[in-house]
């Protein structure tokens, strides 16, 4: 079987360095276990302080996404470009806007992420917020179940997803979560205000630390056996309503 490499691919230590050092947008960079050398702590000073995942891993598992003379350093390259909350949010009051942002609090499937986009976008959603860490990469899959909104919809990923929510809180967006638990159905709210719609995985929801910064949650009612929905399928729903009051 021939060994295909992704398009996305930078290696070796130099080269990401460089990349780095230019600007590119890099969405992940998988270092050996390992690795210590000169050049390695260079690299580590480069990245600190920048909004860069770093995973250590097996070399067997760089090994495996190319055969070329990496070094035990690969970077892949993010397809788009990402926004800050801290400067999204301040922007959109200064347009005018009544902002509303979807949060994605751990949802991992590209394909989950990538449907959700795709409705963000057509809702007219002003930006998506992810973590650094325990989300779905921003890929080519992602990309192609989102119908192309990835590259059309600011998405702002963040080192720290807990200190964002509170940010979105303090300037004046109403928190809103969606969880089972909750006692209000999703169509008893308000949502005709500055609004971030925080989604959670579908085996471990929204995380306690951001449940508790939520100012309200919703639930969206089963007549059924199964006791839930696909995440995206209750992110469309949610979104939809949402906008149905902001249209009114």
């Amino acid at each position: 079987m021939q060994h295909t490499e992704p398009d996305n691919l930078i290696f070796g230590i130099r080269a990401v360095i460089e990349a780095v050092e230019a600007g590119q947008e890099i969405d992940k960079i998988f270092v050996k276990k390992d690795l210590q050398s000169e050049l390695s702590k260079e690299l580590f000073a480069t990245v600190r302080g920048r909004n860069i995942p770093v995973v250590k891993v097996p070399v067997e598992k760089i090994d495996r996404i190319t055969r070329k003379n990496h070094q035990g350093v690969i970077a892949f390259i993010s397809p788009v470009s990402y926004a800050r909350t801290t400067q999204l949010i301040p922007s959109l009051y200064e347009e005018g806007k009544n902002p509303f942002v979807v949060v994605l609090d751990g949802i991992t499937d590209v394909r989950n992420f990538g449907a959700i986009a795709r409705t963000c976008e057509c809702a007219g959603v002003d930006a998506i917020v992810i973590g650094q860490t325990g989300s779905a990469p921003i890929n080519a899959d992602a990309i192609k179940t989102s119908a192309g909104a990835l590259l059309n919809i600011p998405v702002c990923r963040e080192h720290n997803l807990p200190y964002v929510v509170n940010f979105l809180k303090e300037s004046g967006l109403s928190v809103i979560a969606a969880s089972e638990k909750a006692v209000d159905n999703y169509d008893q709210i308000d949502y005709n205000k500055p609004i971030a719609l925080v989604m959670g995985a579908e085996d471990k929801g929204i995380s306690d630390e951001i449940m508790a910064l939520c100012d309200e949650q919703v639930r969206i009612p089963m007549r059924g056996n199964i006791e839930s929905l696909n995440v995206s399928v209750a992110a469309g729903i949610l979104i939809y309503e949402a906008i149905k009051h902001r249209d009114l």
